[in-house]
């Protein structure tokens, strides 16, 4: 009888111990389902979000840097009808097409056909999107 209850002991003892070992998956798994992330809207409370999005922060940035950074992959060889760096008059009749300078700079802010929105530029301001396209198309 007592091997008996030392075997019943020795099950009461696993099955605890499964028990609780489990929990801590359980709390692994929890904390891997959690969302990512949340969505914001402007104007309403998000709790827990320290850090503020701003538009077009910081200094501003050369035009260079931009085209370097931003412009390159797909006007230097005129990807999807990107015009092309230094191409006068495929920059000209698309600016003529747009409404000038201004024109080219709207459908830079919301994108157009296959480039995004600022051209992957999110953090570019106005001025530092119009100085890109100044200096890509040679339109002032």
């Amino acid at each position: 009888m007592n091997l008996i209850n030392k075997i019943l002991a020795v099950a009461a003892l696993l099955a605890f111990w499964a028990f609780n070992a489990q929990a801590a998956p359980n709390d692994d798994i929890a904390k891997r389902l959690e969302p990512v992330g949340q969505v914001c809207v402007q104007g309403k409370e998000c709790p827990g979000m320290e850090v503020v999005a701003t538009t077009g922060g910081g200094a501003a940035k050369s035009p260079d840097d931009v085209i370097a950074k931003h412009c390159t992959a797909c006007h230097t060889a005129g990807l999807l009808g990107a015009p092309k760096i230094g191409d006068a008059a495929a920059w000209g009749e698309r600016a003529k097409k747009e409404g000038g300078i201004d024109g080219l700079l709207a459908k830079a802010i919301t994108g157009i056909n296959a480039m995004p929105p600022k051209g992957t530029c999110g953090d570019c301001t106005d001025s530092d999107l119009k100085g890109a396209i100044e200096k890509m198309s040679g339109i002032k």
